[in-house]
């Protein structure tokens, strides 16, 4: 049996339309910055001796790599292909 989902198979809802909407026009560098200055945070509050602060904020820079990227793959493919099935018989 196949279970796998093919593409316009599935549309994605109107609050992850909206939501990407907005943020498609956040450029990408802009997570790019913030993860950096997370780390320059962490180390300058590490070298001030907040250890527990700088674990914390340092933390942020996973997340927001990967919001990075998501941004990213928003703009460039979307997250809802079904206008795009058209013609490809429904295989990605």
């Amino acid at each position: 049996m196949d279970y796998r989902i093919h593409r316009g198979e599935i549309q994605e809802d109107q609050l992850t339309a909206m939501l990407e909407g907005y943020s498609a026009r956040w450029p990408t560098s802009l997570f790019l910055a913030a993860a950096f200055g997370s780390i320059v945070s962490s180390l300058v509050l590490k070298s001030q001796r907040k250890d527990n602060l700088a674990i914390f904020v340092g933390q942020w820079v996973a997340p927001l790599l990967i919001l990075g990227l998501y941004n990213k793959t928003v703009k460039q493919h979307g997250s809802d292909a079904s206008a795009e099935s058209t013609g490809s018989g429904g295989q990605v």
